[in-house]
C-alpha cells in the first residue's frame, strides 16, 4: 500500500473538513434525525445508488470497444467495484489505476487503453454532471438569493455554461486532431524532467486512444446518454435518502447536491472521501437551502455510510475471487506507469 504526500494531504484535509462540519452541532439534533429516520426510503436510496455501479459497467462497454470489443458484463462490472472499492479503503485515490489494471487481469486489454477510457469517462460525467448542476441552479424552485462558495447566482450560472462549452471544445480539438496535440506535447516534454515527461506523454497517448470511442458518432452519441441517464438516475438516490432523513426537498434539489458533492470529492481526502462529501452536503442543502443541520448532518452521514458498504464488500468480494491482493491494487498507479 502506498502512502506518500498525497495521502497525507488527503488526511489533513478529511480531518480538518470533518471538524468543520460539526463545528458547532448540536449533536443531539442530529441523533434526533438520525433515531426519527425512515430506514425503508434508506434502503431504498442505497439500492439505487448500488445499482448505478451496473450502469457504469454497462457504459463502459461502449468506452472499450474500440480498444477490445466483446468484453462481457462480469469484467466489466468487477473491475468497477474493484476500482470503487480500492478508492474507499486505499490511500491516495488510487480507485482509477486499480480499476484499469483489474481490468487488464480480466480480459486482453491494454492497460494504457483501459485507463485512458477511464479518463474519457471522467469526461462525459463532468459534462453530465455540470449540465443537470445548470438545470438545478436555473431552475425556478432555486433559492434566488442563495451564493455558491461567496459567489452570485448570475456568477454560477456563467461559469457553469462556460466550463461546459471549454470541455466540449477542448474535447472537440483533441478529436479532430490527435497528431497535433501528441507532437506538441512531445516538444513541451523535452524541458521537464526524464518521469514528468514519461507519464505526461504516455498519460496523453492513453487518453488519445480512450477517446477511439468519441469518434464513432454512435458510441458518442450512446456514451452520452448513459452519461446523462446514470446521473438522472443517480439524483433519485440522493432524493430518497432526503425521504429517509424528512428533508422536505424534491429532485430538483437532488441534482443540485448531487452536483456540488461531486465537485466536492474531487478534492484530495482520505479514503472514502470522508469529510469532502460532509462538506459538500453542508454548503448544498444547509448554506444555500437552508435545510437544519441536524437533518443535514443525519442525510449526509447516513447517506455516505450507505453507499460506502456494499461496493466496499463486492469490491473486496470481486479481488477476493480473481486472486488480486490489496497490497497489488494500492500499488497500482506504480504498474500502470511501467
Amino acid at each position: 500500500m502506498k502512502w506518500d504526500w498525497k495521502a497525507t494531504l488527503g488526511l489533513l484535509i478529511s480531518g480538518v473538513l470533518i471538524w468543520w462540519v460539526l463545528r458547532g452541532v448540536d449533536l443531539g439534533e442530529v441523533w434526533t434525525a438520525i433515531r426519527g429516520a425512515r430506514w425503508g426510503w434508506l434502503v431504498a436510496a442505497v439500492a439505487v445508488a448500488t445499482s448505478g455501479f451496473a450502469v457504469r459497467a454497462l457504459r463502459w462497454k461502449l468506452l472499450l470497444e474500440p480498444i477490445r470489443p466483446g468484453i462481457g458484463f462480469r469484467e466489466r462490472f468487477a473491475a468497477v467495484n474493484i476500482g470503487f472499492a480500492a478508492n474507499n479503503l486505499l490511500p491516495a485515490r488510487v480507485g482509477e489505476f486499480a480499476r484499469a489494471w483489474a481490468m487488464s487481469r480480466l480480459a486482453p486489454v491494454p492497460v494504457s487503453g483501459a485507463l485512458g477510457s477511464l479518463v474519457v469517462e471522467r469526461f462525459l460525467d463532468s459534462v453530465a454532471v455540470f449540465s443537470l448542476l445548470a438545470f438545478a441552479v436555473l431552475h425556478p424552485s432555486f433559492p434566488s438569493e442563495a451564493t455558491v462558495g461567496g459567489q452570485s447566482l448570475g456568477t454560477v450560472i456563467v461559469t457553469l455554461v462556460g466550463l461546459i462549452v471549454v470541455l466540449l471544445v477542448g474535447l472537440l480539438f483533441l478529436v479532430l486532431f490527435p497528431r497535433p496535440v501528441t507532437a506538441v506535447t512531445r516538444r513541451v516534454s523535452l524541458f521537464l524532467p526524464d518521469r514528468a515527461a514519461r507519464l505526461l506523454v504516455e498519460g496523453l497517448t492513453a487518453f488519445l486512444s480512450g477517446l477511439g470511442s468519441l469518434q464513432n458518432p454512435r458510441l458518442l452519441l450512446g456514451a452520452l446518454a448513459w452519461s446523462f441517464g446514470f446521473w438522472a438516475w443517480n439524483a433519485v438516490s440522493f432524493w430518497l435518502a432526503f425521504q429517509a432523513f424528512n428533508i422536505d426537498q424534491g429532485y430538483v434539489t437532488a441534482l443540485f447536491v448531487q452536483g456540488i458533492i461531486a465537485i466536492g470529492v474531487a478534492v484530495p481526502s482520505a479514503p472514502g472521501f470522508f469529510g469532502t462529501f460532509h462538506a459538500a452536503a453542508v454548503v448544498a442543502l444547509s448554506e444555500v437551502y437552508g435545510v437544519a443541520e441536524g437533518a443535514t448532518l443525519a442525510f449526509a452521514f447516513g447517506y455516505h455510510l450507505g453507499g460506502f458498504i456494499p461496493v466496499t464488500i463486492m469490491g473486496v468480494w470481486y479481488a477476493a475471487q480473481l486472486g488480486m491482493s490489496w497490497r497489488e491494487l494500492g500499488h497500482s498507479e506504480e504498474r500502470v506507469e511501467t
